[in-house]
């Protein structure tokens, strides 16, 4: 696992939006899925950007998420999301962000949208400089590649997953723990991100505690970690 959840920031930028948590968002048993709450951190990391004015800045792919739930929130719960930047990186940062229950950080790799590459963010140091203090992030991968004999299992991603790069959405990943039997709160789940996933056969591998979504080339695009 990648290095523990920082505290959230006490100074500088902080964006809040309400949530309900509807229908839509929760499992059979009425607590918020996964993924529901992966998107609900994109969608308030957007919501961010925009009204800071960065719109130069919209284009992000996430690297890393980790999540630690001591509580699920439930259907009908409205809950305040709150983020900051926690910490910065040369074409990178980090994001901070807190709900009722949950502790979210993710780190988030902006893309020049002419050139679909990395981009340098120096322009954001005016915006989440405070925030961010001297805290530097860096970018490279910390989950392991699957053993050979990790048990496998045909995965399926739905054209209902593609987002507008027809790339699947990151927070679609997070699918694969809702097919297992989660156990209860409180328990740290981390993802990360190492190539983009279209409408192409996929394979599911597990081990331990571990799990992996895999191409039919066998390369990795996704990890995850669970710790109950």
């Amino acid at each position: 696992m990648s290095d523990a959840i920082p505290p959230f920031p006490s100074v500088g930028r902080v964006f809040a939006e309400q949530r309900l948590v509807g229908p839509g968002d929760t499992a059979a048993d009425g607590r918020v899925r996964l993924d529901a709450l992966a998107d609900w951190l994109q969608a308030v990391a957007f919501a961010d950007i925009l009204d800071a004015g960065l719109q130069d800045f919209v284009l992000w792919v996430v690297r890393r998420v980790t999540l630690r739930i001591t509580r699920f929130p439930r259907l009908g719960d409205r809950v305040e999301v709150r983020t900051s930047c926690s910490a910065l990186g040369a074409r990178w940062a980090e994001r901070r962000t807190s709900l009722p229950g949950v502790e979210a950080v993710a780190l988030w790799v902006a893309i020049d949208p002419h050139t679909l590459r990395p981009a340098k963010i120096d322009a954001l140091a005016d915006v989440y400089g405070e925030s961010a203090g001297d805290r530097r992030v860096r970018s490279g991968l910390v989950h392991p590649t699957p053993p050979d004999d990790a048990h496998a299992q045909p995965w399926t991603f739905r054209r209902a997953d593609l987002d507008l790069a027809e790339h699947v959405n990151n927070a679609a990943y997070w699918q694969a723990l809702e097919e297992e039997d989660l156990p209860p709160a409180p328990l740290t789940v981390e993802v990360e991100h190492r190539v983009p996933s279209t409408l192409q056969p996929a394979t599911l591998l597990s081990d331990g505690d571990r799990r992996w979504i895999t191409h039919a080339d066998g390369t990795v695009a996704a990890s995850f970690l669970l710790l109950a």
